[in-house]
């Protein structure tokens, strides 16, 4: 998976979206700009100037990459706000009295033309430094680990404390009405995280590397755990209904023909889809870790998931612990 930042819109947009690595980006740069509208912004001389470009030269890059600049926050401004920025800043910027129409860059749109310029040793040195910020950062962080990266999001305690009740009674109905030996439990958990992610257990501990001794669940994104959850009772209610049914625990045949069934349901569809998107796109920028089967869902890093995982409703393991401690004297007292 291609992850240079000049070739990469996903890359690009992922660094973008990490608002607590673009603080410690900008402390970095500490760039000049002028405070028009409640915002910093660079005029299109100011951000050449800077990059030691010719000011034709990022017209070039506005013209081929206009819609993701303007995403990011580029805009071209003319009439009233024209004139009102004139009006404060004409001893700043060099602006002629016939000029209809000007660029800004906000912070965020600066840094998208400096992933983008080939032109610019300085941005090429500048995309090096933003890499190396957004790899610390990320470490910082998770403590140089990223493999519970996931474990990050405040959901994510809740969700655990429930998964075991829901794998037991899929465990308890493999048992009871499945005519199959104890290998039935590994075949039909990896049948489900086929029918999710597309990848047998086996495939997913080596593409992120995990020791013998991990535990698989403990990696995975609060939405793959609750749609494997879904499928587990659901799985579970089906093979107890047909059982029943039957009068008779069922043939591995005759469960696989009621497993692709379950897992064919348009139902399941925009679940399935967003735990691909989830587990592809997250694995890719925050673990490094590209499951090729998923290569397709992999998308740019929502601003919000970075708030999850890094920012500040993000949540270290050990403080949900503490603050789970009623959760789980509930439960105890529920045995």
């Amino acid at each position: 998976m291609d992850k240079n930042l000049t070739t990469s819109n996903i890359e690009r947009q992922n660094i973008l979206n990490n608002s607590y690595a673009l603080r410690k980006i900008r402390t970095y740069v500490g760039l000049p700009s002028i405070e028009f509208e409640g915002e910093n912004w660079l005029t299109k001389q100011m951000v050449a100037d800077f990059f030691e470009v010719d000011s034709s030269t990022v017209d070039r890059y506005i013209e081929k990459y206009s819609v993701e600049l303007k995403h990011n926050g580029y805009v071209l401004i003319k009439g009233k706000r024209l004139k009102d920025l004139k009006s404060q800043f004409s001893h700043i910027i060099n602006v002629g009295s016939k000029t209809t129409q000007l660029s800004l860059f906000n912070f965020r749109s600066f840094l998208n033309i400096s992933m983008l310029l080939i032109d610019s040793e300085k941005a090429r040195i500048l995309r090096s430094k933003i890499l190396d910020i957004v790899i610390n950062s990320i470490n910082e962080k998770t403590g140089g680990n990223t493999k519970y990266i996931n474990q990050r999001d405040s959901d994510y305690l809740t969700t655990a404390i429930k998964e075991p009740k829901y794998r037991k009674e899929f465990t308890s109905a493999l048992s009871k009405y499945l005519d199959m030996g104890n290998y039935k439990y590994a075949v039909y958990t990896d049948k489900i995280y086929k029918a999710i992610f597309k990848e047998k257990a086996v495939e997913y501990r080596n593409i992120l590397k995990l020791k013998a001794k991990d535990n698989l669940r403990e990696t995975l994104y609060v939405e793959v755990l609750e749609l494997i959850a879904s499928f587990e009772v659901g799985l579970a209610h089906e093979l107890k209904k047909e059982s029943k049914k039957c009068g008779r625990k069922l043939l591995p045949t005759e469960f696989d023909a009621i497993f692709q069934r379950f897992a064919d349901h348009p139902l399941h569809s925009p679940l399935v889809d967003k735990a691909r998107i989830k587990m592809a796109s997250r694995d890719l920028h925050f673990r490094d870790a590209f499951h090729k089967k998923l290569e397709h869902y992999i998308e740019a890093v929502p601003i919000e998931d970075f708030e999850f995982l890094l920012g500040d409703q993000s949540m270290d393991f050990d403080k949900q612990l503490e603050q789970a401690k009623e959760v789980f004297k509930r439960l105890k007292e529920s045995d």
